[in-house]
């Protein structure tokens, strides 16, 4: 047994034990050795009490705390549009995902493996979720479950096409989608479909040695 568990056993016996004894006498010394136990009882007592609230908080199993996932931001075709402004000057790997999508659910920790291998060479990595609004406690689930190290968006509801065409001309919508963006800001290369690590890896190599020319 764990020695907060004897110790607020033995606590809880001491104030049991006092609570229920009780002195009687008619004789002045037994009265005065009654006042006097009365007195040790009511020390030891307040000291037992003391003693339980400090051992409570140790004794008591603490739950772990879960950590809260917020729902990511709704972006459309102007959204994505900003989005690639605000990374302009870093090289920049967008990947497309959803929680019905198995090959995403497949791809997803290795691309956040990618992202924290990659982050100190300057790789910044977005996510967009392409779920329905209905999918939202899958999409948290899904977040909470791999704990990206990259920040994460949705796709508003509707406009599929027109969202799809702003992102890459010729793109379906099909999942899992990945597009790499130079510094400038222009388009450079994507994945569409599942891609295996050494795919990924040698996009990201080219994506950031392009910087450097």
């Amino acid at each position: 047994m764990p020695y907060t568990m004897r110790l607020l056993e033995a606590a809880s016996r001491v104030v049991q034990l006092y609570a229920v004894r009780m002195t009687f006498s008619t004789g002045g010394g037994a009265d005065r050795m009654g006042v006097e136990g009365r007195t040790m009882r009511t020390r030891t007592v307040f000291v037992a009490v003391i003693l339980l609230a400090f051992v409570t908080p140790f004794a008591a199993p603490q739950a772990p705390k879960a950590r809260a996932v917020r729902d990511p931001e709704p972006i459309d075709a102007d959204g994505y549009q900003k989005l690639l402004q605000q990374y302009r000057g870093k090289p920049l790997l967008v990947t497309f995902w959803a929680t019905w999508c198995e090959p995403c659910r497949d791809e997803y920790p290795m691309l956040n493996e990618l992202a924290k291998r990659y982050a100190p060479q300057g790789l910044k990595v977005v996510g967009i979720s392409m779920d329905d609004d209905g999918d939202r406690i899958l999409m948290r689930r899904f977040l909470a479950r791999y704990n990206p190290v990259f920040t994460n968006y949705r796709k508003k509801p509707g406009s599929e096409a027109t969202f799809d065409q702003a992102v890459y001309a010729g793109w379906n919508g099909s999942l899992p989608a990945t597009f790499f963006y130079a510094k400038t800001g222009d388009q450079i290369g994507h994945v569409l479909g599942e891609g295996t690590r050494a795919t990924y890896e040698s996009a990201i190599q080219s994506l950031l040695g392009s910087g450097s020319k």
